[in-house]
């Protein structure tokens, strides 16, 4: 599905219109200067959204890390590339027959790349199972992963940091983001600690000693020993003072959380598993029995660009690839973006590595943000694109910066040396500036005053 309007004729030309633009607002110039970034760590634009001259124009033509930012192309590229409608199916197989409750043979499901299979979407896919006649499996649960063909990657290897949630690698059958839900509450003298999802073969401590002093960095406190994955340990306290609280951690053996969270999950709805739970195949020649769906894509975007999920947003530009090449790579998605971005403006696309801005190497420049926000404001999938970016001071990534709450939609993006937003100011009488703001520096994330007065400077005009 594309969209296409005319914009040689109505966008801002950046190069030229650089002239005609202000130079930063004093108040911009003056948080710059108080957070001791010099001009040249940023760029940035304020520009109307149906076109001409630009209001703010500095540096827009120079390439930037953008971060998370990048997943603005991404989405836009989904929904006019897929379309707003788009579901993924993942097929469920029952290799053998069917009688009295028992599946004489193996149970197999493809994955195709759903970004929402969490474990209560994984129950409602089991349960349709058990609606189906099947109680008991005398064979394997068989999880068919092929779809995506995908290098191997250290979780770590990024910023050394395996355990949070955003460094989880995409997979064709993505199971609950391959996170674990840690709540540690204290209770008649310890801390109660409670996991979901279940994995099977994983015992996690049931409780772990109160300590004193103030909160602080609790987690660390914990002395969390992940190194037997089935075997979990808490070697230190928890601080009385914390109260109770809630540790998302990536499972440190993510290749196995599928089968661990798909047997568990089994069972607890009360189903008997004879084999066990293993990756394969798609028998030649078999029929699905039946296929669940995901959420529409113009929902799932909203998880993507609201709350800057990683994984998700590769499990989307890897089905860009998918629906093309019926396999997904990272290669095939690059190559699949830089055609769509050619063919709807024009010349060289960013420079893109998996998708979602969790990247050194992805390049952009605010010329380039400025014309992908006005193209979308002007395409049919305006109010898909628009609300699935966080409003200002009041949800998703942007819910705790309070001033200029619901000025804006804005497209958060933060990494070391990186900070920034791009998206919609919504200015008087109805006008609305498409806004980019990206800081590429050590000191990147003092920006953040500067680009609050952008924002601010921005929705006043005229």
């Amino acid at each position: 599905m594309k969209y296409r309007t005319h914009l040689a004729c109505w966008l801002l030309a950046w190069t030229g219109a650089t002239a005609l633009a202000q130079g930063l607002p004093a108040e911009v110039e003056s948080a710059l200067a108080e957070a001791g970034l010099p001009r040249d760590a940023v760029v940035m634009l304020v520009a109307p959204v149906d076109g001409g001259p630009a209001r703010v124009a500095h540096r827009v033509d120079v390439r930037v890390n953008p971060a998370s930012i990048a997943k603005l192309s991404t989405t836009l590229a989904g929904l006019e590339l897929l379309g707003p409608t788009y579901v993924w199916n993942t097929p469920v197989y029952f290799d053998g027959p069917v009688r009295d409750g028992v599946l004489q043979g193996n149970l197999v499901i493809k994955g195709q790349g759903d970004p929402k299979l969490v474990i209560e979407r994984l129950w409602l896919l089991l349960k349709r199972v058990q609606s189906m006649g099947v109680r008991s499996i005398t064979g394997d649960i068989v999880l068919d992963r092929t779809a995506f063909a995908l290098p191997a990657r250290d979780p770590a290897a990024f910023d050394g940091e395996p355990l949070r949630p955003y460094n989880a690698s995409p997979d064709a059958l993505l199971v609950n983001f391959k996170a674990v839900t840690v709540t540690i509450t204290p209770q008649n003298g310890q801390a109660r600690v409670r996991t979901e999802p279940a994995l099977a073969g994983v015992q996690w401590p049931a409780g772990v000693p109160l300590g004193g002093g103030e909160c602080g960095d609790w987690i660390t406190s914990l002395q969390a020993d992940f190194r037997n994955p089935a075997q979990v340990r808490f070697a230190g306290t928890f601080p009385a003072a914390c109260g109770e609280r809630v540790w998302q951690v990536a499972y440190p053996d993510p290749a196995n959380y599928a089968s661990r969270a798909i047997a568990a999950a089994w069972r607890e709805i009360g189903g008997e598993l004879r084999g066990q739970v293993r990756d394969g195949r798609v028998p030649a020649g078999a029929k699905p029995a039946f296929e669940f769906a995901s959420p529409g894509l113009a929902e799932v975007i909203r998880d993507i660009n609201k709350f800057s999920n990683n994984v998700m947003a590769q499990q989307l530009f890897l089905t860009l690839s998918l629906q093309q090449r019926t396999v997904g790579t990272f290669e095939g998605s690059r190559e699949v973006l830089g055609a769509w971005w050619r063919d709807r403006f024009g010349g060289e696309p960013p420079v893109t590595d998996n998708g979602s801005g969790l990247s050194r190497t992805e390049s952009i420049t605010a010329g380039q943000l400025g014309q992908l926000l006005q193209a979308a404001w002007a395409s049919p999938l305006m109010p898909d694109f628009v609300a699935s970016l966080p409003a200002l001071g009041l949800d998703g990534t942007l819910r705790r910066n309070r001033q200029n709450a619901g000025l804006a939609h804005l497209k958060t993006g933060s990494l070391v040396d990186v900070s920034g937003v791009a998206g919609y100011v919504h200015g008087p009488l109805g006008r609305r500036y498409v806004l980019v703001a990206i800081a590429n520096h050590p000191r990147a994330s003092a920006v953040r005053a500067a680009t609050q007065a952008l924002v601010q400077w921005a929705a006043r005009q005229p």
